[in-house]
């Protein structure tokens, strides 16, 4: 699992048990995966089409640091799935997985877009071929 992002969890991100909000938390996954995406694939046209089940196993408080790990499953013609794991880097607690969240590129109409990309491309990579 490659982490990406550290978010501090701040008030505004609780819930009223004064823990981390289920749904900030998965806004931040789905900010995450998004810009990984579009970085991958190389198309800022990318939008979520599928996050598998979520199942929150534990959470964080205020101060605490969270991290957001990504990897790719697959590439599809016109998707990438990938995988995300988000944990308490204070705690060390795995605060939840997510299987499989597919995201689709798009063309100027909305419409499905083949990409062409079959494997993870890093950036430093791609300033070399220039």
């Amino acid at each position: 699992m490659r982490f990406h992002t550290r978010k501090w969890v701040k008030p505004e991100d609780l819930n009223p048990n004064g823990t981390l909000f289920g749904g900030k938390l998965l806004q931040f996954i789905d900010e995450e995966v998004a810009i990984y995406a579009i970085i991958q694939l190389e198309t800022a046209r990318t939008v979520t089409k599928y996050m598998s089940e979520i199942d929150f196993k534990s959470s964080a408080k205020q101060g605490d640091i969270i991290e957001i790990g990504i990897d790719v499953v697959k590439f599809g013609r016109t998707s990438i799935t990938l995988t995300c794991n988000v944990r308490n880097k204070l705690t060390r607690k795995t605060i939840i997985d997510v299987d499989r969240i597919v995201m689709v590129s798009l063309d100027e109409n909305g419409h499905p877009k083949e990409h062409g990309k079959t494997e993870i491309e890093f950036v430093k990579d791609r300033l070399n071929e220039d």
